[in-house]
């Protein structure tokens, strides 16, 4: 079973990863309450399509599901989802504890889960990777992401000591999209601000551009993991991707 609830105006969209029917009804019922999109997943074995295909801002994930637990997909998350992940267990084992966040869980929580203080850590893991997408905007016209530099006035773009040969108009949507880093840019709103034309569902302009970037940047094109795709959207920016 699949779940799914949305806003017309949603500040950051979660996969919940739950298999526990009447805790995912609330955790879902209150967080759509507080202006979030969710999705619903129950079994472990879908997770990774799910999130390949549609990147979520945030994951609660669970220990005990079924066909594929917690901590293996935590695991494997990581090979290509840079987004925070919050666990949830029934267990209060500080060995647990460690262990997600070993496999590269930001965030624990135990149940039974209160819902003030899933709420707050759900707004501190967001908070937090917007902070750190806004300190790598530098000063004098330079973004910093880790190994990558992008100076703006220059129009240069220097990875691991490397300069990546770029042309005016990819630099110009680079340029975007980093300094809107972890945010969804629609696929409108870059032709409009790069080409001064109203996107008219046909222009692929835009694409052939980011297409270009990445392969330039080491990206996977197959499933990209710095310039992503957001399924629906349009294009993110992913800022800690860079090392």
């Amino acid at each position: 079973m699949k779940q799914e609830l949305s806003s017309t105006h949603l500040p950051a969209s979660i996969l919940l990863v739950e298999d526990d029917a009447s805790l995912a009804e609330w955790i879902l019922q209150y967080l759509h309450g507080h202006n979030f999109q969710l999705r619903h997943i129950e079994r472990g074995d879908q997770v990774l399509a799910s999130v390949k295909g549609q990147p979520p801002e945030l994951i609660i994930l669970d220990v005990m599901l079924p066909y594929k637990n917690g901590f293996e997909l935590c695991r494997e998350l990581r090979a290509f989802y840079h987004g925070p992940i919050l666990m949830l267990t029934a267990c209060g084992e500080e060995a647990d504890e460690i262990l997600g966040l070993e496999l590269g869980a930001n965030d624990y929580l135990t149940k039974p889960v209160r819902p003030r203080v899933l709420l707050a850590r759900i707004k501190a893991l967001l908070r937090r990777e917007s902070v750190d997408a806004a300190d790598a905007v530098a000063q004098d016209g330079q973004l910093r992401f880790g190994k990558l530099k992008i100076l703006r006035d220059a129009k240069t773009v220097v990875y691991r000591d490397e300069m990546i040969p770029v042309t005016a108009n990819e630099f110009d949507v680079l340029w975007l999209l980093a300094s809107q880093a972890g945010k969804v840019i629609r696929r409108e709103e870059l032709v409009t601000q790069l080409r001064g034309i109203e996107y008219d569902g046909f222009d692929r302009s835009i694409d052939i551009r980011i297409s270009r970037l990445r392969k330039k940047l080491y990206d996977n094109t197959e499933l990209p993991f710095r310039i992503k795709t957001v399924w629906a959207k349009g294009y993110l920016f992913s800022p800690e991707a860079w090392e």
